[in-house]
């Protein structure tokens, strides 16, 4: 019970500096998800990056061997995989949200990032997630005069040819 009292505050404030870092570069994600519709946004984006800094931060203090924290990150990429994928949707015509699910998945490598002490890492992500967000679509819409859905992708109408709705004998 003693040792449960035992508390590091210097380390205790170090984690939290680390994972208040995460939070605050995966936030304009975050908000810039946000302005474009209530499905995924300002919450979720610097929850991921604080908590992939979070399980990064302790593997790195209960797991000696590199080849075992490895594990960890994959855990981490494999359930922010998961999220994503919930981000995106289909319809007959056109497939939007995947600009979002590979944000989330940024997100989680700017929290690893971070637990690792690579800021320089961590904010070159998120300075390029944010720019392609804000600023990609435009392009894309400037370039190609295609209109751009919630989030940058456009897709065309699949053509079927008649000859494809028959059915075979």
């Amino acid at each position: 019970m003693a040792d449960l009292l035992n508390v590091d505050w210097m380390l205790t404030l170090n984690h939290l500096l680390l994972m208040a870092i995460a939070y605050l570069l995966a936030f304009p994600i975050g908000f810039d998800r946000e302005e474009q519709g209530p499905r995924i946004g300002l919450r979720t984006f610097p929850l991921v990056a604080v908590v992939s800094c979070g399980f990064m931060l302790v593997g790195r203090a209960v797991i000696d061997s590199p080849g075992e924290q490895g594990r960890v990150l994959q855990g981490i990429v494999t359930g922010i995989g998961f999220i994503g994928g919930g981000a995106i949707l289909k319809d007959d015509s056109r497939v939007i949200g995947t600009a979002t699910a590979a944000s989330i998945w940024n997100c989680g490598a700017i929290g690893v990032a971070v637990a690792y002490h690579h800021l320089e890492i961590a904010i070159a992500l998120s300075a390029l997630n944010f720019f392609t967000l804000r600023y990609m679509g435009r392009l894309v819409r400037s370039v190609t005069g295609e209109p751009v859905v919630e989030d940058g992708q456009t897709t065309k109408p699949v053509e079927v040819r008649e000859s494809d709705n028959e059915k075979s004998p």
